[in-house]
Order: C-alpha cells, then structure tokens, then sequence
C-alpha cells in the first residue's frame, strides 16, 4: 500500500509555506492570467520563490496553465512554459490540446499533468494522455469509486492518477462553465470566474395567456441558492482510497486564507497517516470534527459513494462558519510574548485555539492580556485595521513562525 501524496492549493508564497508547514508533500500554483485562479496573487517572482523553497525542504510544486485558450494568447503561453521549464517547476497542469503541444516544445523537461477540466472519466481517455505525453491525470470529480477503481486497474502503468478528496464544487462539468462570462462577461474557462452559482436567484415564469407577464415562483427562505454546491469532503473515504492506488489527493482552494490551509492540510495530513499506520481501525470522527470547524458550506461526498445522490446543494447560500474564524498568525516568538498578525478583532477573554503542526487536536486557551505591539502597551482589545497589523500576546505552549490561531466566536 503506498502513501499517496498530499496536494494543497497555495494562492501565494505565504501560502506555500502554511501548506509545506502543516503537511502538504507538493502545492499547485496559477500562473497570472493563464490558470482558472487568475485573481490568486502568485506572480512569476512568488513562483520562483516557492518553487526554490519547495525543492529545499524535499517537497514539489505544480503550476496551472489549465484555461482554454484562444489563439491570442498562445504568444503568452509560449513564454510562460519557457519560464516554466527554466525555474524547474515540478508539473504543469494543463486541458487544452494546443496548450499541451506548447508544453512539449517549451517546457521539455517539465512532467505534464492533465487538469481535471479535460474530464476525464474513462481509462480510455487516461491513456489517450498518457500516449501524448502525460504523466498524471486529474480524474473529473463526477466519478464514483468503481469508476475511478477501474481506470487505476486498466491504466497505463506509469501514468500516475490524482484526485480531488476536499473543496468546492463548481456548477459546472468539471468546472467548465459559461454562466459567469454570460451574466458578468468574467470568463470561468479563462480564469476569471464570478461564482455565479452561489449568488441568489429569483425565478420567474411566464404565463402563458399573457405574453411578458412574469410571475414569480413561489419558494421557501431556502429556495434561492439554486446553482450553489456543498464543499467535497471525503476524509471518512480515505482507507478505500488508498487502498485503490491513487497517486495525489488534492485539496481544492487556492483563494483561500492561510487559516482555511493550515486547518484543512492539517486535518489531512493527520489522517493519511493514520490510514498508513492502522488502515483497520481509522477512525475519521476526529478530522470530520476539524473540517467542521473550517466548512462555510455543508458538506458532501457528491458522486463518489452514489451515483444518485442529490444530497450536494447547498440552499442556505452560507459563506462563513457560524462557530470559528481565523484569528491570527503568529509571526515572531519572544522570551514571553509572541507577535501575532491579526485576522480578525481580538478581545482578552477570547477563546482561542492554536493549530499544531503534525498533531490534529488542537491546543487550547484564553487571552488574558494583550499588549499594543508598537508602544508596549496593555490593551483590552485589538481590530484589523491596516495589512500587517499585529499585537503581542503571551501563548500557553512554544510555538513557531507560521503557526495560525483559530478564534472561537
């Protein structure tokens, strides 16, 4: 039984090392304008960066040129995958036919990963890939286990085999969708995408004796979030998982904070070697406990146990936990106070949770003091106010640079 690799989001730099620090073996990354997270912050420099990070600590990174292009763009594509190739990024994952063709002209050196918006769904397909080059295949998430079971059993055998295990849902097959670009001309297959599903509806018909007349259809205070999706969450599913072979479990969201990394990778982590440990008697209520603390949305296991589930629509729209939110990060250890970057406002009193690397449960306190971080003063409470702003607080056990602070609401 080998261990699969753990595969995190990273947004940024910042987030690279909260997902290497809290368990992640590899990270993907966009590239500007040329990945379906064109708004994620990495540029070619933080690219660079957490590349060269990645490769000093034994760990890899993959980096996204996974939109459809149109043909302006491919002078573009063309430098990106030459720059790709010189700073040794670890894979490029990509969809387009034409894209994948640049890639083996200018990016030789650099393993080819097909994104999961080819949708994928088939051995068949898997090796039509692996024929042109590929070296891993991003299964479409609308597969079950005996799916994905059989093209692992009739694959090619060196063609590696990745999956999404934790994350959003798009509306959209495989994440292709034209309903952003078609009310917001933001174009979600060429990166830009305005999440159109999750925004609220109001449906209207037509009555039929009447032409223009709209009536509205009635529905109850759940009945607007018509396209919106639970979050994937398969961590009870991991002893089948691994025992199927799968190469890379993915962790989608790279728009999301350090917080929600730190907690989910970690959540993961945990339980990965759990399963590699005692396969016989994982037990997933203590990480289904930990994701818990982080969903915004309800949580399911879409197609993967049932091809006729329905149960993944999230009709309350929700965008926020209700019981924990990011607190802090801490950012440097003193003698007796650390300095904490600041997320959202902190109150002596608060109860707060520290996230410890490697161990799922996390460590527990209360803020007795807080202390101006640029005076020394003694404060009662602190807000987010400008990009960087901190506090000093003393913390119950040692702690290091990176480690994040949840708050308890």
């Amino acid at each position: 039984m080998k261990r699969p690799e753990l595969l995190a989001p990273a947004g940024s730099f910042e987030k690279a090392k909260t997902a290497f620090l809290y368990g992640a073996d590899a990270v993907y990354c966009g590239t500007g304008s040329l990945s379906l997270r064109s708004r994620s912050e990495v540029d070619d420099n933080d690219l660079a960066k957490t590349i060269e990070y990645a490769h000093s600590i034994g760990k890899k990174v993959y980096a996204a040129i996974n939109i459809y292009a149109w043909d302006e763009y491919y002078e573009e594509i063309k430098k990106q995958a030459k720059m790709l190739n010189d700073i040794k990024v670890d894979g490029i994952i990509a969809s387009d036919g034409g894209v994948i063709e640049i890639i083996k002209e200018y990016a030789p050196d650099v393993d080819i990963h097909i994104s999961t918006q080819a949708n994928t769904v088939s051995y068949h397909s898997t090796n039509f890939w692996h024929k042109n080059g590929a070296k891993r295949v991003i299964l479409g998430r609308e597969l079950n286990k005996e799916q994905i079971r059989q093209i692992i059993e009739n694959k090619t055998e060196d063609m590696e085999v990745e999956m999404f295990i934790h994350g959003a849902i798009c509306f959209g097959y495989s994440g292709r969708c034209f309903l952003s670009d078609f009310l917001a001309s933001r174009s979600a297959n060429l990166g830009d995408c305005a999440q159109s599903c999750r925004w609220a509806y109001n449906v209207y018909v037509e009555e039929s004796n009447k032409p223009g007349n709209l009536m509205p259809v009635e529905t109850d205070k759940n009945g607007t979030y018509i396209f919106s999706s639970k979050d994937l969450c398969l961590v009870e599913n991991l002893p089948e998982i691994i025992q199927m072979g799968v190469d890379s479990l993915k962790i989608e969201g790279r728009l999301k904070t350090e917080y929600y990394l730190a907690s989910v990778v970690n959540a993961y982590r945990n339980a990965i070697d759990s399963c590699m440990e005692d396969i016989e008697h994982y037990d997933a209520s203590k990480y289904v406990k930990e994701l818990e603390k982080t969903k915004t949305r309800g949580l399911t296991k879409f197609y993967f146990e049932d091809r006729n589930n329905k149960d993944f629509q999230e009709y309350d729209g929700k965008q926020y936990n209700p019981h924990y939110e990011f607190g802090g990060k801490v950012i440097e250890v003193g003698e007796d106070k650390a300095i904490i970057e600041i997320k959202n406002k902190l109150t002596v009193g608060d109860t707060m949770e520290i996230l410890i690397p490697h161990k799922i449960a996390p460590y527990e306190f209360v803020i007795d003091k807080l202390w101006d971080t640029e005076t020394g003063e003694e404060i009662d409470h602190v807000n987010p106010g400008k990009v960087g702003q901190s506090v000093k607080m003393k913390l119950p056990i040692h702690c290091e640079n990176g480690w994040i602070i949840r708050r308890k609401k």
